[in-house]
């Protein structure tokens, strides 16, 4: 008999794949940065309101780092995992891979992270609930 498997929306781990289009960049044909930011913080809320099993918002980014420039035409694939889980709030480590042609290498072009913090319907705080599972 199939069993539901127990990691499709528990895991510390989310990946988000985009490719970089012309109203992404801008006037020099990178990214704007502000549309990096968006990204990472959509792949901090998947992977942080998947870990909690509720609503979650941001509440801080920290040290966000640009390395490289991501041109148009890129594939950006964002990684985000929850690096650490307190009573209502988890920190979030987000690091945007770029690859210039499908299949290329891919080389980290902006990294950082953001706290996440679980929220009930009325946008209150709210325990998380679960721990890290560090094994």
């Amino acid at each position: 008999m199939p069993t539901e498997p127990a990691s499709v929306h528990a895991g510390a781990e989310a990946r988000l794949v985009e490719i970089v289009f012309p109203h992404h960049c801008n006037h020099l044909g990178t990214l704007f940065g502000g549309q990096a930011l968006g990204w990472m913080d959509k792949a901090a809320f998947l992977v942080a309101s998947r870990f909690a099993g509720c609503t979650v918002v941001t509440a801080r980014s920290d040290r966000i780092d640009f390395r490289q420039a991501v041109r148009l035409g890129d594939i950006v694939e964002l990684v985000a995992e929850v690096t650490g889980v307190g009573r209502s709030s988890m920190t979030v480590r987000v690091s945007m891979l770029r690859e210039a042609t499908p299949g290329a290498e891919q080389k980290i072009a902006t990294s950082g992270e953001f706290v996440m913090v679980a929220v009930d319907e009325r946008g209150n705080a709210k325990a998380v609930g679960r721990a890290l599972d560090r094994r």
